[in-house]
């Protein structure tokens, strides 16, 4: 592990030296993201992993949850977030903090990217998809049922 300081360069989206991935592999329920490890993987010192996600004009993140808290600014165009029973419009710069047991979804629906700082503790559970009792039990808004993709 290297625990030296160091500052990571920048082009257009892309970091020197941070391979892009594929935003997950066991699941099919997200469209057109993939996402950079900038700073946690290599870095023993952090208790935390700092992620890039971008998402593709019309694409769309895994609708989950998790036990782990998460915080996210968007650098990068304007989408729609589901936070379990509301939508909330996203910005350039717009902070959000997704808390526990949430159920959530990120759209990039206003035909741009949508790129965001995703900070999560280094050791965290996995994402859980909801399945449809959750859905039925804990989301009620017609606006999010049907913005809700799986």
């Amino acid at each position: 592990m290297n625990n030296q300081s160091k500052v990571i360069k920048a082009d257009n989206f892309s970091w020197n030296g941070v391979e892009r991935r594929q935003y997950k592999t066991e699941t099919k329920n997200f469209k057109d993201i993939h996402r950079y490890t900038l700073l946690g993987d290599d870095i023993s010192a952090l208790n935390s992993e700092t992620r890039y996600f971008e998402i593709q004009p019309d694409g769309y993140s895994s609708l989950e949850l998790h036990r782990h808290p998460h915080s996210v600014v968007i650098i990068r165009g304007s989408g729609t977030l589901i936070l379990e029973n509301e939508l909330h419009e996203l910005n350039l710069h717009d902070v959000v903090f997704i808390a526990p047991e949430t159920i959530h979804q990120f759209h990039a629906d206003n035909g741009e990217p949508l790129g965001f700082i995703c900070i999560v503790d280094r050791y965290r559970d996995r994402p859980a998809i909801p399945d449809n009792e959750t859905i039925k039990q804990r989301i009620r808004s017609v606006k999010v049922l049907k913005k809700i993709q799986k």
